[in-house]
């Protein structure tokens, strides 16, 4: 790609960023936006619809300020740990490249540009240059500026290892803070149990009660049976979609002539159909209760937190297969429709997902590439003599190299978030949150894989076959791929992060939605949704944009200026979509972070790589057998951050849930919690309901508002 396109990418990209500024900046402060722009403070009370019409229309920046302000006490309070969490690999991020600005701008960019390797520059017609002339492949074979480059890979190593290092403690100390300042969770007291054993005579239930009675009699204190509930929960939605329906229907008010018309009126109807299905769920709970009906599974409650968590760690069988705990989530965080499901079942999902993402991998490569057939101007006129008039324009051809491709790619991602979802909450997981590390996993890998490898091993199949079969030949094939495609990567890194970033201020999706349906259909001011933040999204993003950093850092470090300016932009777009808009639906406690930690681990031996292909490229043998150990003490730095910060991630110490518990017995709060932990974990399925005879009353059933999982 030539630097004139490359400059045409970032032009448009920057005229979008300004523009959505300018948008959100208006739009904002309009009264009948602020369930898409505000919705958490509209919903907390802290936002009142103004209707001064003179200053709705100015552009403001005052909201940076208000975004930057909170501290992150303030953030943990208002959005949890995960929330501090994604903020914090945002601000190790900055930290990061900070630091490989400094030394790549000032250090290696002018060691690349004044070598000699290729053509020298012309300064005259800057925009017919390649942007590898700023690139270590400007540098000629066993050139001594290489050691500089070998110097600056120990340095960037260092840095980012002792910033992991304090990062991970930090992050596992915030757990423990967070476990202490929370009030009384009903996970903390509970746990999951399956493969519960049949009893002759015996109901499930009973042979719980009777199982943890005897062995955990000092601390055993309730436990609810989990029931099958499929066919139950689909008439408890359709009743749900039924009940937003009828709300939104205008009361209609029976004149005298109306009120002895034999004809029923569509709200009549509504209610009569609405009434039914309440009946059908009456009876539904009750054929859902009958014996034959149980899951042979459990949530079990304990008297204290140190109760439960040595029933979860302790085998509690001489068969190891029956009674098999495992940490509950949160009430509200629980996935019941997997519940259900047979042994066979799961087992089939989990296969069928594993299909289903080689799948979406091989079908991905499509648009990679037809990405990368954009980017290749000459060879785009040879499969389209047609355009060659077209593509001789110089705009056009820009257009096309430049900026297109990037879209093009963005584009397609847009759908691999919620495709991942999908198929992890089809895998077997039991509660929304591990649903959403496992796609945010899967995400992250996918972009890996498909993004970077797929782009930069970009030749004929038979070409990749032939990188896959030669492994020893990988670090020389990416010495020699990688470099290459930087022009390309830093056009996605605009494109990618910087408008995807102002979309996201923007939330151009939710704002169309909402203007189509106020369009079509009156809504109410009080009614609206407060949307969580979707982490499998957004933090694949951050993650991948920091590993095009970190290996770019010594081969091409003109694009690290275009990420560090992505992190000050999402730093402060994603503070104050905590403040404003997303809410969390559940909290792990920072169990986001590991999954960080590992993914910068990979990005630096990912770099080590590289630099070790380059090195024996240039015919730099020294360099190359000093660069092998850095990987290796890499990998050994990973595996004491593992021993050392993983147990607390996996489950709280002893001494802590102690400390936790002694605490709980001078709380006057703790008998009040006990009562409700007992029915904490009940299936919002089988909640009973209250019937009424008035349309009122119907429509204000605790079941159609309790059944929001």
């Amino acid at each position: 790609m030539l630097l004139s396109a490359l400059v045409m990418s970032v032009g448009i990209n920057s005229c979008l960023c300004v523009l959505f500024f300018i948008l959100y900046s208006v739009l904002r402060k309009q009264p009948r936006n602020y369930e898409v722009f505000l919705p958490r403070r509209l919903a907390a009370g802290t936002s009142k619809r103004r209707r001064n019409k003179v200053a709705r229309y100015i552009p403001s920046v005052k909201w940076i300020w208000k975004s930057w302000r909170p501290s992150e006490k303030e953030l943990m309070e208002s959005s949890g740990l995960d929330g501090v969490v994604f903020m914090r690999m945002i601000t190790f991020s900055l930290k990061v490249f900070l630091f490989a600005v400094i030394i790549g701008i000032f250090v290696l960019l002018p060691v690349n540009c004044f070598g000699d390797q290729l053509i020298v520059i012309d300064y005259a017609d800057w925009s017919s240059n390649s942007l590898d002339l700023f690139s270590v492949a400007n540098l000629k074979v066993r050139s001594p500026w290489l050691w500089v480059h070998f110097g600056a890979i120990y340095l960037l190593t260092a840095f980012v290892c002792c910033l992991l290092y304090f990062e991970f403690r930090y992050i596992a100390l915030k757990r423990i803070e967070y476990f202490h300042s929370s009030k009384a969770q009903p996970h903390q007291f509970t746990i999951l149990v399956r493969n519960i054993p049949s009893s002759d005579g015996s109901s499930v239930s009973d042979t719980v009660d009777r199982f943890f009675g005897e062995n955990h009699s000092s601390t055993y204190l309730s436990h609810v049976v989990i029931h099958r509930t499929s066919k139950l929960r689909s008439i408890v939605d359709q009743a749900k979609k039924l009940y937003k329906k009828v709300k939104h229907k205008k009361p209609v008010t029976k004149t005298p002539m109306r009120f002895f018309s034999r004809k029923d009126t569509p709200e009549d109807q509504y209610e009569r159909v609405l009434q039914e299905m309440e009946q059908n769920i009456r009876l539904g709970q009750a054929e859902v209760s009958a014996p034959g009906k149980e899951v042979r599974a459990a949530f079990v409650s304990f008297k204290s937190r140190y109760g439960a968590a040595t029933a979860l760690h302790m085998p509690q069988s001489i068969n190891p297969t029956y009674w098999l705990t495992e940490p509950a989530p949160e009430p509200h965080d629980v996935h019941w429709p997997f519940f259900s499901a047979s042994f066979m079942q799961k087992w089939l999902a989990k296969i069928l997902v594993v299909f289903a993402c080689l799948l979406l991998t091989i079908l991905f490569l499509v648009p990679v590439v037809l990405v990368q057939g954009l980017t290749n101007l000459p060879a785009l006129e040879f499969m389209f003599p047609f355009l060659t008039l077209i593509l001789s324009m110089k705009v056009v051809s820009q257009i096309i190299t430049g900026y297109l491709p990037s879209l093009i790619l963005q584009t397609s991602l847009k759908v691999v978030p919620p495709i991942m979802e999908f198929l992890s909450s089809i895998q077997g997981h039991i509660c929304h949150s591990d649903i959403q590390k496992s796609a945010c996993n899967k995400v992250i890998w996918f972009t890996i894989w498909n993004v970077f490898f797929a782009t930069v091993f970009s030749g004929s199949a038979f070409y990749k076959l032939a990188v896959i079969l030669d492994p020893k030949g990988i670090p020389v094939k990416l010495a020699v791929a990688v470099p290459a495609q930087a022009s390309f990567f830093i056009a996605y890194v605009v494109t990618t992060g910087w408008t995807d970033t102002l979309t996201e201020l923007f939330r151009v999706v939710p704002f169309m939605v909402s203007y189509i349906k106020r369009s079509f259909e009156p809504s109410d001011e009080n009614e609206f949704v407060v949307p969580p933040m979707r982490y499998h999204r957004d933090t694949p993003r951050v993650l991948f944009l920091g590993l095009l950093g970190i290996t770019y850092f010594f081969l091409a470090p003109l694009i690290l200026p275009f990420i560090l300016f992505y992190f000050c932009l999402a730093y402060i777009v994603y503070r104050n979509q905590f403040m404003n808009v997303y809410a969390p639906k559940f909290d792990t406690g920072g169990m986001f972070w590991p999954m960080i930690h590992y993914t910068m681990i990979f990005s630096l031996v990912l770099m080590h790589a590289i630099a070790i292909g380059l090195f024996a490229l240039k015919k730099m043998e020294l360099a190359t057998y000093l660069l092998v150990p850095l990987p290796v003490c890499t990998l050994l730095f990973n595996e004491f951050c593992r021993k050392r910060f993983m147990p607390i991630f996996t489950a709280y110490p002893a001494e802590v849930l102690t400390k936790r518990d002694k605490e709980d017995r001078n709380d006057p709060r703790m008998p009040e919690f006990y009562d409700n932990l007992v029915s904490a974990y009940q299936d919002p399925a089988m909640l009973p309901l209250r019937l009424s005879g008035s349309r009122s009353d119907s429509l204000t059933s605790p079941l159609l508002s309790s059944t929001e999982v």
